[in-house]
């Protein structure tokens, strides 16, 4: 980017990160459909371990969204050193979370998948699985805050052709363990959680390259000591709120993953068959709200205040027709598409019952997802982390209990108030950023940095000088 003040287009934005979330996608749904060569058993198993560790990974999203966020903000207003600093310090502190959580998922994988009430049968298996890929978790604490930093700072291809890469050496790898090719041992579910170990070590070591030539001054191994007090307070200051939010998603998607435990090892299995499907959704519309979230950063921190308000808008309108034809689409084919996970006719029927309810769920997710991220982008991410809350834990976690569990509607009353939480937190964004309260102080201060620097203006003396 030569002129950080300038608007970065939406779309040159966008692709690249659809492309690095698509390609994502397709290595979770390699998993999936790789893992059921294996069993059902397997597929509960990696689908629930998955919603564990981004639960444990909440942590890193504190330092790294904030510190992505003000990255933006600060290239956008031209003071390239401090986000410099921020994306070395954004690094170094992800690290040292991830460390820590990787030793605790090593060391106790049984207790904690006992803990969150994972069927007995299951736990022989989620003992291997999550001893060793979250054993690996500091190497996502590293490509988290690694591809933030890149990313923000306009350049979206560079995670992009990194994903290309680790894809390719994930499917290749896990082809090998599970069926014994290529001259792999057949380790089945061991060799999977290998091959995503050695995936995110390499896409680690290659984006740490990348982030060390991001800025115009390259990052030197001495700098990874720089720590600057103010910007940290300023990293938290957007990013604590930021975690809080993120760990409300996270944990409640964990309880509502226990909850369809109890229903059943077919429920479960059903639930991540359909994660797989819906995640093509959900990533086209994500990879739209990342892509105005770092456009209107820029341009709250360049003082183009309007035009990061229009931004939101037309960014919502694309997401809303691109989300609402691949649901539509995906329920169409939902049978067949479902059909190449399982042979079980009584988990395709459950899929397909929740792709129908999940044409209803894209808008909402858009929504919220568009109109958060702006709200997020010029640093209102309390108001988000307070919705969140509200919303999160009472709707999508508590109601769901009582109507999936308690009153009996199983998986598609749980999915009923999913649905309910979106539309709710998506509305409260909605009229929260058309009140423009972030943007009207910032619209203050351009105005008075503006009056003070016109030559020949004075301010009026004080009475009686």
């Amino acid at each position: 980017m030569a002129d950080r003040g300038q608007k970065i287009s939406l779309w040159v934005l966008a692709w690249p990160i659809f492309i690095e979330l698509f390609l994502q996608f397709l290595l979770g749904a390699a998993d999936t459909l790789m893992v059921s060569r294996i069993s059902d058993d397997a597929v509960a198993v990696v689908g629930f371990s998955n919603q564990l560790f981004q639960a444990v990974t909440t942590l890193l999203v504190t330092v790294a969204s904030g510190a992505g966020i003000l990255i933006a903000q600060k290239l956008g207003a031209r003071q390239v050193g401090d986000a410099r600093t921020i994306g070395i310090m954004s690094v170094s502190v992800s690290a040292v979370i991830g460390l820590v959580l990787s030793v605790n998922l090593y060391v106790w994988p049984t207790e904690i998948a006992a803990l969150l009430k994972l069927p007995d049968t299951l736990l022989p298996l989620a003992q291997t699985y999550i001893s060793i890929v979250g054993g690996g978790m500091v190497l996502v604490a590293l490509m988290s805050a690694l591809s933030t930093a890149i990313r923000n700072t306009g350049n979206t291809k560079g995670p992009m052709y990194i994903a290309i890469g680790m894809n390719v050496v994930h499917v290749i790898l896990n082809y090998g363990f599970i069926f014994g090719a290529l001259g792999f041992p057949k380790w089945g579910l061991l060799g999977v959680a290998i091959s995503t170990v050695v995936c995110r070590l390499l896409a680690a070591i290659v984006l740490f390259i990348m982030f060390l030539f991001t800025f115009e001054h390259r990052i030197a191994i001495k700098d990874f000591k720089t720590f600057n007090g103010k910007l940290f307070k300023e990293i938290l200051r957007i990013g604590w709120p930021l975690g809080v939010n993120t760990s409300c998603w996270v944990f409640t998607q964990l309880l509502i993953y226990s909850f369809i435990a109890l229903l059943g090892a077919g429920e479960l299995a059903a639930r991540t068959y359909m994660n797989t499907l819906e995640s093509f959704c959900f990533m086209l519309g994500y990879s739209i709200a990342l892509a105005v979230q770092i456009q209107i950063a820029h341009l709250f921190g360049a003082g183009k205040i309007k035009e990061a308000y229009g931004t939101a808008y037309r960014a919502l309108w694309i997401g809303l027709v691109v989300v609402t034809v691949n649901a539509l689409v995906i329920y169409l084919f939902g049978s067949r598409l479902l059909g190449l996970f399982t042979p079980n006719k009584d988990i395709i029927a459950i899929g397909v019952s929740l792709l129908g309810m999940n044409l209803l769920l894209q808008p909402g997710k858009m929504l919220n997802m568009a109109l958060g991220n702006s709200l997020n982008a010029v640093g209102d991410t309390r108001f988000t982390m307070w919705s969140s809350i509200f919303s999160m834990w009472l709707l999508a976690t508590a109601l769901a209990y009582w109507v999936g569990i308690e009153l009996g509607w199983g998986l598609i009353g749980i999915y009923a108030c999913m649905i309910f939480d979106e539309y709710v937190r998506g509305i409260m964004s909605l009229f929260r950023w058309r009140g423009r309260k972030y943007l009207r102080l910032a619209e203050q201060r351009e105005a008075d940095k503006a009056a003070s620097v016109v030559p020949g203006i004075r301010k009026p003396a004080a009475p009686g000088v």
